[in-house]
C-alpha cells in the first residue's frame, strides 16, 4: 500500500528541518543564538527545526549565514521548495478559478508520452465530457466557495483533454465500475458521458480497463485517485490538497499498486458490457 502523500510531503519537510538543525549544532549554537544572529524571536527558530513552520529562502541564507555555511544555502533552498510544491492545497490553486488551474497543466500534458491513472470515484477527466466536466467543476466551485466558471473550466478541460487524439501518446486508464455509477449533473448528461467511454474506449492509444464490483477476493483494496506521468511524477487527488510525488522509490510504489488494480480490470467487449450496464441503470 502506498505511504500517505500527505506523510511523504512532511517527511521532505522534516528532512530540511534536520539539515537546518544539524548546521546550527556543527555551528556551535544555541536555538537563541541562533535565532539572535538572523534577526528573529528564537520560538521562529524551534518552529523551524520541528518542521512546524516553512522557512522561507531568505530564512534559509540568514540561518547558513549564521551558522558560517552560506555555500550551504542554494541547494537547501532548492530541497525546501520541491518540499512545499510537493502538497499544495486547493484552495490556493484555484484562487484564480477552475479554468485557470486546467489551462496550467496543457504544456505539461504535452510533453507527456505515458498516461497512466486510476480512479475509484470518477470518470478521469482526460475522458470527461463537457457536460460531464461542467456538472462536476460546478459542485467544486460551490463547494470551495470560489466564484463559478465551471462551464468555462469544464470547455477547458475537453480542450485540454484533445492530447488524447494526438501522436506520441499512451494512456493507460483504470476506473473502479462504482464511479460509472456515481451520477453527476442531468442523466442525459450522464448518458452522454458514459457513452464516449464506449467511442474513448476504443481509440488506439487508450487502454481503459474497468474494475468490477463483484471481482472475487480481491487482490488489491480500491485506492485515493492517482495520475502517473511517464515515470517521474505522482499526482495524488486529496479532498484538500493535491500532492505531487517525484521521489523513485514512491513513485515505483504507486507502479506496483497500478499493476495490481491493473490486473483485476476487465477490458474490451466485457469493459463495454459494464457501460452498458450503468447506462442502462440511469433509465
Amino acid at each position: 500500500m502506498p505511504i500517505s502523500p500527505s506523510s511523504s510531503a512532511q517527511a521532505a519537510r522534516e528532512s530540511v528541518a534536520r539539515r537546518l538543525r544539524d548546521l546550527r549544532k556543527e555551528a556551535g549554537l544555541t536555538v537563541t543564538e541562533l535565532a539572535d544572529g538572523c534577526g528573529w524571536h528564537h520560538a521562529k527558530t524551534s518552529r523551524i527545526e520541528n518542521a512546524r513552520t516553512a522557512p522561507s529562502s531568505n530564512d534559509i541564507r540568514l540561518w547558513c549565514l549564521a551558522c558560517g555555511q552560506v555555500g550551504q544555502a542554494p541547494d537547501l533552498i532548492a530541497q525546501s521548495l520541491n518540499a512545499e510544491s510537493m502538497y499544495s492545497e486547493w484552495r490556493h490553486q484555484v484562487r484564480s478559478g477552475l479554468k485557470q488551474l486546467q489551462d496550467s497543466w496543457v504544456q505539461f500534458f504535452h510533453e507527456t508520452q505515458l498516461f497512466r491513472v486510476y480512479s475509484s470515484t470518477l470518470v478521469p477527466g482526460l475522458l470527461q465530457t463537457e457536460g460531464y466536466a461542467a456538472a462536476l467543476l460546478t459542485t467544486i466551485a460551490d463547494f470551495r466557495e470560489i466564484p463559478n466558471d465551471g462551464a468555462e473550466a469544464a470547455a477547458a478541460r475537453v480542450e485540454r483533454s484533445r492530447v488524447i487524439h494526438e501522436p506520441g501518446h499512451r494512456f493507460v486508464l483504470l476506473i473502479e465500475e462504482a464511479a460509472l455509477h456515481y451520477q453527476l449533473g442531468e442523466a442525459d448528461a450522464m448518458a452522454a458521458q458514459l457513452g464516449y467511454l464506449l467511442t474513448a474506449g476504443a481509440l488506439p492509444s487508450v487502454s481503459l480497463g474497468i474494475i468490477p464490483t463483484a471481482t472475487p477476493t480481491r487482490r488489491f483494496w480500491p485506492q485515493e485517485t492517482f495520475h502517473m506521468y511517464d515515470d517521474t511524477l505522482v499526482s495524488v487527488e486529496l479532498l484538500s490538497a493535491q500532492v505531487n510525488i517525484t521521489q523513485p522509490s514512491e513513485i515505483a510504489l504507486y507502479l506496483k499498486a497500478f499493476e495490481e488494480l491493473r490486473t483485476m480490470a476487465v477490458y474490451g467487449q466485457a469493459a463495454r458490457a459494464l457501460i452498458v450496464k450503468a447506462i442502462d441503470a440511469l433509465n
